[in-house]
């Protein structure tokens, strides 16, 4: 039986952090959610809400009282600007007495996951998630209104993974020795194209989807419509038409560090199946 700890979770209010939340609760600790306004929020009971913003370190003093874990995410403030504030926050965070430190991988280098690597004085690990599951959520709508999914490279392939995987690595690395120093490529249990995934939802909602391939053009042209950045666009064509193979490989590293195998997406697309047919 793992001691009762008290863990500081940043980010707690996004997809990860929510589950970091609550695989810790799970797991009978203390938890301290860290957000900029702590009225525009809601946690499970016995979340400890607590206000703060990692772009002013100074000010996190309070939350870091009696706290042995820390969860990071690369990017604060309202803008979600790449933070360069990792060298204080550790500093804090060790006088605070914190042992352990995970960090979210924001996709690619950031100031403040470099500070975390750099720093000798905590047990880091990295947490390096491929696609999330909750991002099949985007066709939800489309289902919905005509029982249609439109997307390009619809043979890409992607060893997605369910949000609360990544909960469950981090609340391990959080609170049990032998993580640190770890980089963890977080992935499910298997890999699947875009049709896999259709066909998944299909079995969990009880109704046909029709997949409709795009040409890039139209894929272009259908997130321009949505609205994405140009920037976003040009990750997106990246990602889906040359996909690496770290994204679309098993990484087995859930049961190697939980104990447990991956969740598979149907169970993902069983769980979230109401916001499929529009009950959500």
């Amino acid at each position: 039986m793992t001691q009762t700890q008290r863990i500081l979770v940043t980010g707690a209010t996004g997809t990860v952090g929510r589950q970091v939340v609550a695989e810790l609760l799970d797991r009978g600790h203390e938890v301290r959610a860290l957000t900029r306004d702590a009225a525009k929020v809601s946690f499970p009971a016995g979340v400890e809400v607590v206000e703060g913003d990692l772009t002013e370190p100074d000010g996190l003093a309070t939350a870091l009282e009696g706290v042995t874990g820390l969860h990071l995410i690369t990017f604060g403030g309202a803008a979600f600007i790449p933070l360069e504030t990792g060298p204080r926050l550790l500093e804090f965070a060790r006088s605070a007495g914190v042992r352990r430190v995970t960090v979210l991988h924001g996709g690619g280098p950031t100031p403040l996951e470099d500070a975390v690597r750099a720093d000798d004085g905590v047990d880091w690990t990295v947490l390096m998630p491929v696609e999330f599951m909750a991002n099949a959520l985007e066709w939800a709508d489309g289902i919905v209104a005509t029982g249609e999914v439109r997307e390009p490279f619809v043979d890409r392939l992607s060893a997605m993974v369910h949000e609360g995987d990544i909960g469950a690595v981090a609340a391990v690395a959080l609170t049990q020795d032998g993580h640190g120093g770890q980089e963890y490529v977080i992935t499910g249990p298997e890999v699947l194209t875009v049709g896999d995934k259709v066909k998944t939802i299909a079995t969990a909602v009880g109704r046909e989807i029709t997949l409709i391939e795009l040409t890039q053009e139209q894929a272009v042209a259908q997130w321009q419509a949505e609205g994405l950045a140009e920037d976003v666009i040009g990750f997106l064509l990246m990602a889906y038409g040359n996909t690496p193979e770290v994204d679309r490989t098993v990484s087995g590293s859930v049961e190697k560090v939980t104990g447990r195998p991956a969740r598979t997406f149907a169970q993902w697309a069983a769980d979230h199946a109401d916001a499929f047919r529009g009950q959500s």
